[in-house]
Formats: C-alpha cells, sequence, structure tokens
C-alpha cells in the first residue's frame, strides 16, 4: 500500500498521476474578464520523485549520530572482505559518533573460505563498530544440514562442497547417504563451537531507524511483522519487480547484480563476490546512502 500524507491534490481531486491542472488567478479575473486556467506543471525533479514513490514521504533517515555500513553476500570470499574492511576503516576515519556494521547473510558456500569469512566477522570487525548478522538461505541450508544429512543433495549444487572443504570436511564423491552422513558427522566435529552458536544465532530482520536489513527481501501487501521465513530467505521477482511501499526502505543482497542498487523503496547491495570479485557495502548516515567496494583486480 502506498504510504499516508499524501499530497492534498491527491486526496480531493482526481488528477493526473504526475501534474494536475489548477485555476491560475490573473488580473483579468479579477475584473471580471474571461480568461481561462492555466496549467501548472511541476519540475521535471518533482515529477520524477513522484513516479518513483518518493514525492509522498519524507526522505528514509537514520537516527542522529550515527553511520551504518551494510555488507552485501560474502559467499567465502575471506580475501575481499579483509579488503572491504579496509575500506571502511579508512572511510570511517576520524568520524566521532556510533558507528554500526550489518552483514547481510550468506557468509557460506561458493567462494572457497567460508571458515575464515566467519572468523572475520567474529574476531576481525573494524575497530570501533557494533556489528550485527544477517541470516542466508545458505546460511540456514548449512544447520539444516547439519539435522539431516540428505539435505546435501539440495546444498551440493549451491556451493555447499566449498564449505565443506572450507572446514577440512571432505564433500562426499557419490549420492549415498552413507556418504552424506559421514560427511555431516565430520563437518559436526570440524566446526568450532563458536562458529555453531553464531550460525544459530544469526538474525532474519534488522530494524534500524527508516531502514529494514534483510537477506532476500519481504513479500509486498504482507505487513513486515508477518512476512515468512522463506520470503525473508529466498524471495526474488516479487519483490524486485514491486515498488510498493512496505514502510522501511528495505536494504538487502541475495540476488547479485553487477552494481548496487537504490530505489524509492529498497537498496540491494549484493554483487556477486564470488563470481565477480566485487564485494559492496551501502554507507547509510543521515538521510543519504553511498556506496563502497573491494575488487579482487
Amino acid at each position: 500500500m502506498p504510504p499516508t500524507g499524501l499530497p492534498c491534490a491527491r486526496r480531493n481531486f482526481a488528477c493526473a498521476p504526475t501534474w494536475c491542472i489548477s485555476p491560475t488567478v490573473t488580473a483579468s479575473s479579477k475584473t471580471g474578464t474571461d480568461s481561462k486556467p492555466q496549467t501548472t506543471r511541476p519540475s521535471a525533479a518533482k515529477r520524477l520523485m513522484k513516479a518513483m514513490g518518493m514525492g509522498a514521504r519524507a526522505p528514509a533517515s537514520l537516527p542522529d549520530k550515527l553511520r551504518l555500513y551494510a555488507v552485501g553476500d560474502l559467499h567465502g570470499c575471506a580475501g575481499l572482505l579483509d579488503e572491504l574492511h579496509a575500506k571502511i576503516e579508512e572511510d570511517a576515519a576520524g568520524y566521532p559518533h556510533a558507528r554500526k556494521i550489518v552483514y547481510l547473510g550468506d557468509f557460506t558456500d561458493r567462494g572457497p573460505d567460508s571458515k575464515g569469512v566467519v572468523d572475520r566477522v567474529l574476531h576481525r570487525v573494524p575497530r570501533g563498530f557494533e556489528p550485527h548478522y544477517v541470516c542466508g538461505n545458505h546460511d540456514v541450508t548449512l544447520l539444516e544440514f547439519l539435522e539431516d544429512p540428505e539435505v546435501y543433495r539440495l546444498w551440493r549444487p549451491f556451493g555447499g562442497a566449498e564449505t565443506l572443504m572450507s572446514y577440512g570436511v571432505r564433500p562426499p564423491l557419490f549420492d549415498s547417504a552413507e556418504q552424506m552422513e559421514k560427511a555431516r558427522d565430520a563437518l559436526r566435529a570440524a566446526l568450532p563451537a563458536e562458529h555453531l552458536a553464531f550460525f544459530q544465532s544469526l538474525e532474519l530482520t534488522i530494524t534500524v531507524g527508516d531502514y529494514l536489513f534483510v537477506h532476500a527481501g519481504i513479500r509486498p501487501g504482507i505487513a513486515l511483522e508477518k512476512q515468512s521465513e522463506q520470503d525473508l530467505l529466498w524471495i526474488r521477482d516479487e519483490f524486485l519487480s514491486s515498488s510498493a511501499w512496505s514502510g522501511k526502505v528495505v536494504v538487502h543482497g541475495h540476488t547479485p547484480l553487477p552494481a548496487p542498487v537504490r530505489t524509492a523503496n529498497r537498496i540491494s547491495v549484493d554483487t556477486g563476490a564470488y563470481a565477480t570479485g566485487n564485494l559492496s557495502c551501502a554507507v547509510l548516515e543521515g538521510t543519504s546512502c553511498r556506496f563502497l567496494q573491494a575488487s579482487a583486480a
């Protein structure tokens, strides 16, 4: 649904979507001579803002004296994370107020060093930052594999083998229940207790100011408090193609794109680090949004 507080013209008159015809008082009208109503057309910038749904509400913002960095899908790219952390520290140098960093999930799979990524987000967060951790669909799949080894049939095509190897576990060679159970038991033994606790403590959503941080997105038309775990972790097209306003700007990853994207209702920061060599984050402060990127090149 659209936000409340629509402009008066949209509440009280049947207007065209981008501009309205309104009577204009002229000298001739004051003297009683005939005059035709004149059109008042908003500026191009205002028309664009209205078309994007931005004209009916104040810009999204964070609380005062806070800067927040939202990091896209990591997927085992520990080296890129080191580089991005360094860029974040440099960018925040001299900033005198509170700093948060939100990791948007998918710490595991595809890339070569899932274990190294978890070590870094636990122990090498940039100095002076308060970290927050969002749960991704890949992270949930690791936990499901620990409960049911045959989940490996679903996990293997999107990076399960790489995660197992990063923990020193040999992936199953065949579609064998016995081999999958053996690999599961080996991962249980190899997974540090603090890593297991980390995966179990990941949050589905985090709200700061006017922003909702989530891995995949939300289902349009459903209240934020009623969103399903399935959608928060997995949704794509229905969310990405929607311009509906949820009450928060949704900051997300999950769907890799060539560059970060900012629209009126969402900010996307997954740039496919494991495939492109580019790891991105959004930098939010007040009503502003900009991006940082680490590159393997």
